[in-house]
């Protein structure tokens, strides 16, 4: 395979595309996404994930959806993310039949949310990311035909700017409530990033706003996953990707920063428990990668 670009340390403003450093964790996603829409019985189906590989002609993301697996190792991230999927997928539903009409997706990536779920009337979701990002998912998904089912607004951003205001520009009212998602993007983040992306969000939210925060893994140890791999040969994560470079430890755990912010929690959950709640038995696999990854997914209401 050839080696996405991502040079050996992060930097505060370091910047990226689809195919470099935290842009190619999207297209990753993008594709367990497909291939779980692949699967037996998929918790969600984006049939749109699929096109964003092969526009990408990503060599190792084409010749696993060309040769996807079958045994319980080798779908265990398409089956993983497709928990986490289904996780942000009904608390966006949920959302939208409580009646809020404003929707933000922060790190939008190759999320296909506005195409794919069905917003009620009236609902506006507003996708934050960074230039190069949403250029690529417009184009691809337009080049489809695809059609938002509701009013999508690009917000062209980078989360560790002032990206409140172009989002006010774009529309976001923020006297109105509103739902957001934050998905798979905290372990990318400094502490301080983290901390900040947190108190906007929070200036943004009328009472009664809601948002949703989750990942896979609070931060990948490439060793650990390397000796999973070693252990489990159908497991491949990423190709020769070293997550852990892209990553950041040592920040305030998100639950008791809302907590303390006036937000009412709900029960924080991992992936295994969600997978019990959709009816599925978290095969040994599964066990061993969480064991690692030590997932966390929140929500929570602004009183």
């Amino acid at each position: 395979m050839t080696t996405p670009e991502f040079g050996s340390l992060r930097s505060d403003d370091d910047k990226w595309d689809i195919v470099s450093s935290v842009g190619y964790t999207a297209l990753l996603v993008a594709g367990w996404r497909a291939l779980h829409a692949m699967g037996p019985a998929p918790l969600v189906r984006d049939e749109y994930a699929k096109n964003f590989i092969t526009a990408s002609a990503d060599p190792y993301l084409t010749g696993l959806l060309a040769n996807p697996g079958v045994s319980e190792d080798e779908t265990a991230f398409p089956r993983l993310y497709g928990v986490q999927t289904r996780f942000f997928d009904d608390f966006f539903s949920s959302a939208s039949e409580a009646g809020i009409r404003q929707a933000v997706i922060v790190a939008a990536g190759l999320d296909a949310r506005a195409y794919r779920l069905e917003w009620h009337s009236g609902t506006t979701v507003f996708e934050v990311d960074l230039p190069k990002v949403l250029e690529f998912k417009t184009r691809v998904l337009g080049a489809q035909g695809a059609k938002p089912k509701a009013h999508r607004i690009e917000v062209a951003a980078d989360l560790r700017t002032d990206w409140p205001v172009p989002l006010q520009a774009a529309g976001f009212d923020p006297q109105r409530p509103s739902a957001w998602s934050v998905e798979g993007l905290l372990p990318y983040l400094t502490g301080d990033a983290q901390h900040g992306l947190f108190a906007r969000i929070d200036e943004l939210c009328a009472p009664g706003s809601r948002v949703a925060l989750g990942a896979l893994g609070s931060r990948l140890d490439h060793e650990q996953l390397v000796a999973l791999e070693s252990a489990h040969p159908g497991v491949n994560m990423s190709g020769d990707v070293d997550f852990s470079a892209l990553t950041y430890e040592d920040k305030t755990d998100p639950a008791e920063w809302l907590t303390a912010h006036g937000w009412a929690v709900e029960p924080v959950r991992s992936t295994l428990e969600l997978q019990a709640s959709y009816g599925m038995t978290p095969p040994d696999v599964d066990v061993k990668i969480d064991g690692f990854m030590h997932s966390q997914y929140i929500t929570a209401i602004r009183a």
